[in-house]
């Protein structure tokens, strides 16, 4: 699976690992991330993530 890199901080979404600390199971693509969801690193939205 794709991952991507947030562009504010550099956090990289893996979606093998996904995001527990945001309710986001492993196995998570970006694509299927809700749409509200936020970089837990710096709080930006999903349209500040590239592929990595």
């Amino acid at each position: 699976m794709q991952k991507y890199r947030c562009l504010a901080c550099g956090y990289i979404y893996d979606p093998e690992v996904g995001d527990a600390d945001g309710g986001i199971a492993a196995g998570t693509s970006f694509e299927d991330l809700p749409d509200d969801w936020v970089c837990p690193e710096c709080g930006v939205g999903k349209d500040e993530f590239e592929p990595e």
